[in-house]
This record gives structure tokens, C-alpha cells and sequence, in this order.
């Protein structure tokens, strides 16, 4: 009887521990409203999902056909060509600011930032080799320091057998 509870314990322990493990959770993952949604047929029918970022910042999705190259997004025609569109998922989408005709395009931004100066380009090698010096530099101190202490150490203990 004894065993029994023992043997159910460990049990319930172990699909806890199973339960409660980091990494295991996934968290909610962003989905397009349904009415901004896109099929394999409305992607061939030159339709697109439109994000609209509003003046006072909030965002709403609608679906919106291409003709022309031009789509109505609040009765104002804005540009749709190929640079302006994204991939969302293999489906097309685009941003739009309700205060500007043209579209958000990542190939202007990008421009931008390499003459600005804000671009992250090679920011991520830049600063593997500042740490890979930074550690060369630590390592090479480590060394000087502990041949310094020994030294020290060497010195006081022939110091302590010459004097005393």
C-alpha cells in the first residue's frame, strides 16, 4: 500500500517537473485579424493585407486589392508597388501611415540609416571583436598580476628566512 502511494508520488512529481520546465511554454503568437486575412486566391487576385498606423498610434489591419499599382486606404489612393510590400508569412502585406501618401519602404529606411550613421550593420562584429580583445586584455593583466604577487610572496618569505 505503502509503495503504491510512493510509486503515484513520484509520478505526479515528475509530470510536474515536466510541467515546469523553461523553454517548454510558448507564448501567444500574433495572428492577422480575420478580416485583414489572405488567401493563396485573393493573393493571386492582387489583393494585399493593409496595416494603417493612425495618428494616435494605433494600428488596424484591412485587406485592400491592388489596381494600377495604387490601393484606396480612406478614400486616398497610395502607392502599392513591389519595393513598398513585405512578406508576412508568405502573404503580402504592407504599412501604411494615415498621414503620408507613400507607403513605408525598408529599402529607403535602410538608405537612411547607412547615411545617418544609425545602421546595425556590422555592429554585431564590431562588438564580438571588442570582447575578444577585452578578454585578451584580461587574461594578459591575469598573468602580470599573478607573476607580481608571487614576487611579492618570494620576497617576504626571504625576507622572513634572511632576518629571522
Amino acid at each position: 500500500m505503502e509503495v503504491n502511494r510512493l510509486n503515484r508520488l513520484e509520478r505526479i512529481e515528475e509530470k510536474l517537473n515536466y510541467m515546469a520546465e523553461p523553454g517548454k511554454k510558448k507564448g501567444k503568437q500574433f495572428k492577422i485579424p480575420f478580416n485583414a486575412r489572405i488567401g493563396k486566391s485573393k493573393a493571386k487576385n492582387n489583393y494585399i493585407t493593409v496595416m494603417r498606423i493612425n495618428e494616435n498610434r494605433n494600428i488596424s489591419f484591412e485587406r485592400q486589392q491592388i489596381m494600377d499599382q495604387t490601393i484606396m486606404v480612406d478614400e486616398v489612393p497610395r502607392l502599392a508597388s513591389g519595393e513598398y510590400v513585405f512578406n508576412y508569412k508568405n502573404k503580402p502585406l504592407m504599412i501604411v501611415p494615415s498621414w503620408s501618401v507613400e507607403p513605408f519602404s525598408p529599402s529607403k529606411s535602410y538608405k537612411s540609416s547607412l547615411t545617418d550613421g544609425s545602421n546595425s550593420a556590422g555592429y554585431r562584429l564590431l562588438m564580438n571583436r571588442m570582447q575578444g580583445e577585452a578578454i585578451n586584455l584580461k587574461k594578459k593583466l591575469g598573468g602580470i598580476g599573478m607573476s607580481i604577487g608571487m614576487l611579492i610572496i618570494v620576497g617576504i618569505i626571504a625576507y622572513a628566512l634572511i632576518a629571522g
